[in-house]
């Protein structure tokens, strides 16, 4: 499957941003998807996961409250919903999927093997 992020941008803090990652070339149904972000120089971090039919979620402490995650199956799209943002949410933001993924791992990066090209979101103060 190819994932194609996008939706990043300049935004000050408290605002707001939608990632989309739209997916292609397999049935995105298949799929456990996750949001992961990176500041450079530092390891990546989990954000958000969900499963194939959005009947779970999980999130980083960091972001519980303010992020949500779902997915569009009809239109092979992901989305995280940023809201309230601080400085501190700067980084690329990547996502993932996994066919095989189990519930319990989904807040690891290693359980993921598609991994979409990442967008930067910069929040300033």
């Amino acid at each position: 499957v190819q994932l194609q992020a996008s939706g990043g941008g300049l935004v000050q803090a408290g605002g707001s941003l939608r990632l989309s990652c739209v997916a292609s070339g397999r049935p995105f149904n298949n799929f456990r998807m996750a949001w992961f972000r990176q500041v450079l120089g530092k390891e990546r971090e989990f954000v958000a996961a969900i499963t194939r039919s959005s009947s779970s979620t999980r999130y980083a402490d960091s972001v519980k409250g303010r992020f949500t995650i779902s997915r569009d199956n009809a239109k092979n799209t992901l989305y995280l919903q940023m809201n309230s943002l601080t400085p501190d949410d700067t980084a690329v933001y990547y996502c993932a999927a996994s066919e095989t993924v189990i519930i319990s791992a989904m807040r690891s990066d290693g359980a993921y093997q598609h991994w979409g090209q990442g967008t930067l979101v910069t929040v300033s103060s």
